[in-house]
C-alpha cells in the first residue's frame, strides 16, 4: 500500500506544529487508500549538514543513514511547516538537504501555519521540492494564527479546513501512486547495479567490495554445506573459499528478473562461476538457479538472503549440474 509520511517540520520549544500534525494524522488515518506515518524531526536530530553531496545514496553519518531509511520508506509526504521570518524552518531545510535520491519521484503536499498561514514558507519549499524531484501538488492548507488558533496558541481549526485537508491528501495519494512506476524503475536499475558490483568484486577478488552489497545479517543458502551461511562474515568466507580454487574468477548472470515492492525486492535467474584454476586449467563451472532478496536500508539496496541450487535426479538422488539455461 502507498505510504505517506507526515513530516512535522519544527523542533522549536513551545511549537504549535505538533497540534497541527496530529490533526493531519488523525484525519489521514480515516482513509483506506494509503498508509500514513507521523514523522517528527525531533526524533531525527541531524547535525548541521556534514555530509558530502548525497546524489549517490551513500552516507557516512549513522544519523543520516537512519534518516535516509525513514524517507526512503515513504512514497509521498505531507509537510507540516510553520513560517519563520518569512521562510522555511532551518531544521526542515537541513533535513531535506541531508538526503537526495530518497526524495526523488515522490509527491509532496503542504499544511502550513503562521501569521499569514505559512504561505511564504510553502513558496520556498516548492522550489526545494523541484530540486529534489518531488512533485509538489497544487492544493495546500494554510492556517493563519488569527483565525485557526485560539489566543494564537491553541489550534482550533474551522470545519471548512477539513475539506481543504482532504483535497491535499487526495492529490498526494494520487500523485504518489501515479509515480510508483518511476520509483520501481529506479529501484530495479539500482538493484541490477548492485549485482554488477558482485560480478566486479568476484572478478577482482575484492572481499571488501563484496561486503558492501550484503546486509550484516544476510542468510545464504548456497550449493555448498552447511545448509545455511548466517551473517556477512560467513558469506564472505564462502566466497574466499572460491578464490582459493581459482587464479582468475568470472561470474555470469543470465535471464535475471527483478520485482520491487516497497523496501523489498527479489531477483531470480541463473548464475555461473567459472574461470581459470591455479593449475592453469580452464573451468567452465555449472549453471545454478539463483535468487536474491534485497532490502532497502539507509538508501542502499542490500542482499538479506540469497540462494543457489541445482535440480536433482530423483532416481539417483544426485544433483544435475550439466543443464544449460
Amino acid at each position: 500500500m502507498t505510504k505517506i509520511g507526515i513530516v512535522l517540520g519544527s523542533t522549536r520549544p513551545g511549537r504549535m506544529g505538533d497540534q497541527v500534525a496530529r490533526w493531519v494524522h488523525e484525519r489521514a488515518e480515516q482513509r483506506t487508500d494509503a498508509e500514513f506515518e507521523l514523522i517528527d524531526l525531533r526524533d531525527h536530530p541531524l547535525p548541521h549538514l556534514e555530509e558530502p553531496p548525497g546524489f549517490s545514496g551513500q552516507y557516512e553519518d549513522e544519523r543520516t543513514r537512519a534518516w535516509a531509511a525513514v524517507v526512503a520508506a515513504c512514497d509521498g509526504f505531507v509537510f507540516v511547516t510553520p513560517e519563520y521570518n518569512h521562510s522555511v524552518p532551518g531544521v526542515l531545510k537541513n533535513a531535506m538537504d541531508h538526503v537526495h535520491i530518497e526524495w526523488n519521484t515522490k509527491a509532496a503536499g503542504f499544511v502550513s501555519y503562521g501569521g499569514v498561514g505559512g504561505a511564504r514558507s510553502v513558496e520556498q519549499l516548492r522550489l526545494v521540492c523541484g530540486a529534489l524531484q518531488l512533485a509538489d501538488v497544487a492544493p495546500q492548507v494554510t492556517l493563519p494564527l488569527a483565525t485557526e488558533f485560539e489566543n494564537r496558541t491553541v489550534f482550533k481549526p474551522g470545519e471548512y479546513q477539513l475539506a481543504a485537508l482532504d483535497t491535499v491528501l487526495d492529490h498526494v495519494v494520487a500523485w504518489s501512486t501515479a509515480l510508483a512506476p518511476l520509483r520501481s524503475g529506479d529501484a530495479e536499475a539500482a538493484i541490477r547495479g548492485r549485482l554488477d558490483e558482485i560480478v566486479g568484486g568476484l572478478r577482482t577478488k575484492d572481499l571488501d567490495a563484496l561486503r558492501k552489497v550484503y546486509a550484516p545479517d544476510v542468510r545464504s543458502f548456497d550449493v555448498e554445506p552447511p545448509l545455511e551461511h548466517a551473517g556477512v562474515d560467513a558469506k564472505l568466507k564462502n566466497w574466499a573459499k572460491v578464490f582459493t580454487f581459482f587464479e582468475k574468477v568470472d561470474y555470469e548472470l543470465r535471464d535475471l528478473n527483478v520485482v520491487v515492492s516497497g523496501d523489498l525486492a527479489v531477483g531470480h535467474g541463473f548464475g555461473r562461476v567459472s574461470g581459470t584454476l591455479h593449475t592453469g586449467v580452464a573451468a567452465d563451472g555449472m549453471w545454478v538457479r539463483v535468487t536474491f532478496v534485497f532490502r532497502k536500508t539507509g538508501g542502499d539496496w542490500l542482499i538479506v538472503h540469497d540462494q543457489a541450487s541445482v535440480p536433482f535426479d530423483m532416481a539417483t538422488g544426485q544433483g544435475v549440474v550439466d543443464l544449460q539455461p
